[in-house]
């Protein structure tokens, strides 16, 4: 038996949900096409927000629907404009991120020239100090040492931030004069002693992955765990890989076989990959639960820090927020996973693996985070367009 849903284009689909934490995405039908390594990233405007998805945005961002809607119109714009405002930065781009009090790009830039040529696309230019580039360096140098001996525990992760043109070290509260988590900061401020500043994360705030034991609604079943479908590939569907093992089989909601996982990352990166047969077949929606319409998955390009982004999970279904960072390094009980991007969307066990879309593009699977949907929280996602292009994928589009 298959669960029969109705996406928006009036295309009707037998949807396969995910569960294991996160937004659970269809999968395009299995019919064979020729994989590719790079995602599909056309920024093309899709047809106007629902106002069901309006309203979401507003409860979750403390906005009005006026004004979600017109967030929405600002975000796909920055998106659009992104790649040729960075071109225009050149060697001086400091990084971007979407500002919502100005609804435009803005653009970080060291040098008045390179500002110049940064307004001249239409973008906004801050002054700093510090290039992308420099900045990048020092967090791959953390990035290098953590791979080479795990990270110690009283520190949560790192990562860069444009707007402050720093590099953040985040650590426990308690832990900030641990030997091994000062020896940790003082490596960072050594290659940039301008450049690292810590946070300190309060008790509670520990980032965490989001699998879940197995329990009802919309699942998929694989060794003992459940967690939710990420996107649709043409054959397969991608997802979280804290939720994989190698050739384990996978079933769905209704108990039925789906397919094995053909791949799997965890620590380190956060991806895998389930291949989809046995009389399912995939569709390019994400589930809205009744709380949205589906919504439709045309690309995957990438929005700036600072704009919306939604997630639908099997546990809490549908919530909003905005992206915080990006290229983050979280440091995990189990080892730390590099490259994750930082939302404040609240997600709780049972949400690991879903989908994270901004409008209709495809951002990236839920990895993990703290808090929940009642207090609020914090959630990280592994990009899509690196598992795409780690497994030769294509995502299947509308």
């Amino acid at each position: 038996m298959r669960r029969r849903i109705s996406a928006r284009m009036g295309l009707s689909a037998l949807l396969v949900l995910a569960g294991l934490g996160g937004t659970l995405t269809s999968l395009s039908p299995a019919a064979a096409a020729p994989a590719a390594t790079a995602a599909r990233t056309s920024a093309r405007t899709s047809a106007p927000a629902s106002a069901e998805l309006v309203g979401i945005m507003a409860r979750d961002l403390g906005l009005t629907r006026g004004q979600a809607r017109e967030r929405l119109r600002d975000e796909a714009a920055a998106t659009r404009l992104e790649p040729t405002a960075r071109r225009a930065a050149g060697a001086a781009y400091g990084g971007s991120w979407y500002d919502a009090k100005s609804g435009r790009l803005v653009v970080a830039v060291v040098g008045a020239h390179g500002a110049e040529a940064v307004r001249g696309t239409g973008a906004g230019a801050r002054l700093v100090r510090h290039t992308a580039g420099e900045l990048d360096a020092v967090k791959t140098g953390l990035d290098r040492t953590a791979r080479a001996k795990a990270a110690p525990s009283g520190v949560t992760g790192w990562r860069v931030d444009p707007r402050a043109n720093r590099v953040v070290v985040d650590v426990r509260a308690g832990a900030e004069h641990d030997a091994a988590t000062e020896a940790f900061v003082a490596r960072a401020r050594r290659a940039a002693p301008d450049a690292v500043v810590t946070s300190v994360r309060p008790a509670g705030r520990a980032p965490v992955t989001l699998a879940a034991g197995t329990v009802g609604g919309d699942p998929y079943y694989s060794h003992n765990i459940r967690c939710s479908i990420g996107f649709s590939v043409y054959g397969g569907f991608v997802t979280a890989g804290h939720c994989a093992q190698l050739g384990a089989g996978v079933n769905g909601w209704d108990g039925s076989y789906i397919g094995n996982f053909q791949g799997g990352t965890f620590p380190g990166n956060d991806y895998g990959w389930v291949n989809v047969g046995s009389g399912w077949w995939t569709v390019p929606v994400v589930l809205g639960w009744g709380t949205v319409p589906d919504a439709l998955v045309r690309g995957s390009a990438e929005a700036p820090v600072g704009a919306s982004v939604c997630r639908s999970g099997s546990t809490t279904h549908w919530h909003c927020g905005t992206v915080l960072a990006k290229n983050e390094t979280v440091n995990y009980s189990q080892g730390s996973v590099f490259g994750l991007t930082k939302t404040n969307v609240c997600a709780e066990p049972g949400d690991s693996g879903g989908s994270f879309i901004s409008g209709d593009q495809a951002q990236g699977v839920t990895s993990g985070g703290w808090g929940n949907c009642s207090s609020g929280g914090e959630t990280w996602f592994q990009p899509v367009n690196p598992i795409l292009s780690r497994y030769g994928l294509t995502l299947h589009t509308a």
